[in-house]
């Protein structure tokens, strides 16, 4: 006979429980697409670590706390010749090439608490021809959740390839310095070209007063031998006396002091005038001393004004206190590139007389005590379009063959050497205005 229902349930229960089996149903699908979305993204996660260990140029290993290799990429399988299958649970130690690195592989693997920023090492693997490679390693631990070492992680690169790219950016830095003294020293040179004039007539004045005082200890000289010679053969006294007045050997021996100290100052002005020359000209990149930059300035000024219109007028006060720490020459290159670049403006500008006007004045930048020195001029100043390309290398508004557009550019990088800052601005009153900021000492 067909059964009934059971006994103490009635509909209602049956329908809670239909519910609750469908919501489990519901659950169970929702569960399954999770997992299908998940299983997705794991296998797009694996490809993408494949693909990453794959285009790694450095060699990668991974091994357990035993050295067993566990995880290899293709640049390791390619230089040892051996695929991820064959290296997979073999010792690392057998990829070794002698047991110095053996030794030192094991002290890494052996630390019970190493850096978790890793340990370079050298180490010699030995490749697929069994040739010893040196290869530079970083090994880091591998830790796992609980933070218990589970293995080391050997990540490296070959020694060649290092050595063969830093011997590459050695040759490159060594050419870009020669290219750099080069400049400096041309723009140098191209200084000095424009003031041989004047230092030419410096020379002149000194060196024709001792020319000329010369001239005149020769002739004394032979008035002297004509009066000791007379002197030796046995003149009389009183013909000694007349030729004493006839030869004016008094006068003579008066004179003589004051020639030799003319001779001497312009034989000392010359010398002063070719060692400034040459400290000028000097290649010394990496003196640093305490420089008076109102020495230098003086300098400078000097040597410029002498190639310089004859209404030249310079505004400036020195001031002994600005001691700068610095090398005097390149600092008196970029000073003569700064007063040069004032003159000619100026002067191309058909401004007459052309001034000059220079201050300083000291500053606290970030508690150091600092110079501040502006050169202002009476030129037309700087077009606004050039203001921000003005230090750029080879830039120059002369006309060509007047200016080879590196002055400017070699003393802002000569500024930015001594740890200051080269700046251009017009000036309110007219005129461009450099800003020279150098560290005091």
């Amino acid at each position: 006979m067909p059964h009934g229902p059971l006994e103490g349930v009635d509909e209602s229960t049956w329908m809670d429980v239909i519910h609750k089996m469908d919501e489990v149903y519901t659950q169970l699908i929702h569960d399954e697409v999770e997992l299908e979305k998940k299983n997705s993204e794991l296998e797009q996660s694996q490809q993408f670590i494949f693909s990453v260990l794959t285009a790694m140029s450095d060699v990668l290993l991974v091994c357990n706390e035993r050295g067993l290799i566990e995880e290899t990429n293709a640049a390791l399988c390619e230089l040892v010749g051996r695929s991820d299958a064959q290296l997979r649970g073999t010792s690392i130690f057998d990829l070794l090439a002698d047991e110095a690195s053996v030794q030192r592989a094991r002290l890494v693997l052996a630390k019970p608490d190493p850096s978790r920023r890793g340990e370079g090492l050298e180490l010699n693997l030995r490749d697929a021809a069994q040739h010893s490679i040196s290869v530079d390693a970083n090994c880091t631990p591998r830790v796992a959740a609980n933070g218990r070492r589970v293995g080391t992680v050997f990540v490296a690169r070959p020694t060649a390839e290092l050595k063969r790219a830093y011997q590459e950016l050695r040759v490159a830095h060594e050419a870009l310095k020669r290219a750099q003294q080069q400049l400096l020293h041309s723009e140098k040179m191209a200084s000095l070209g424009r003031l041989v004039a004047g230092v030419a007539h410096e020379l002149n004045n000194p060196i024709s007063f001792v020319l000329g005082n010369v001239h005149a200890l020769a002739r004394y000289l032979q008035r002297l031998r004509s009066y000791l010679d007379a002197v030796h053969e046995g003149a009389t006294p009183e013909a000694q006396a007349a030729l004493r007045v006839k030869l004016r050997i008094d006068h003579l021996l008066a004179d003589l002091p004051s020639l030799i100290e003319g001779t001497l100052e312009g034989a000392q002005r010359t010398t002063d005038i070719v060692g400034s020359l040459k400290r000028f000209s000097a290649m010394d990149r990496d003196a640093r001393e305490a420089v008076p930059l109102h020495e230098v300035i003086e300098r400078s000024v000097h040597w410029i004004s002498k190639g310089a219109a004859p209404d030249f007028e310079l505004h400036w006060r020195p001031d002994p206190s600005c001691v700068v720490m610095g090398n005097a020459g390149q600092l008196q290159q970029v000073l003569m590139n700064l007063l040069q670049n004032a003159l000619d403006a100026a002067t191309a500008a058909g401004r007459s007389p052309v001034k000059v006007w220079i201050t300083a004045e000291k500053l606290q930048v970030d508690g150091q005590e600092r110079l501040l020195l502006r050169l202002r001029d009476n030129g037309p100043g700087v077009p606004e379009p050039h203001l921000s390309c003005i230090f750029e290398p080879f830039f120059t508004t002369k006309p060509v063959g007047k200016g080879t557009g590196l002055g400017l550019s070699i003393s802002y990088g000569l500024v930015e050497q001594h740890g200051g800052r080269l700046s251009v601005r017009n000036a309110p009153e007219g005129g461009a205005e450099f800003l020279l900021e150098l560290p005091l000492v």
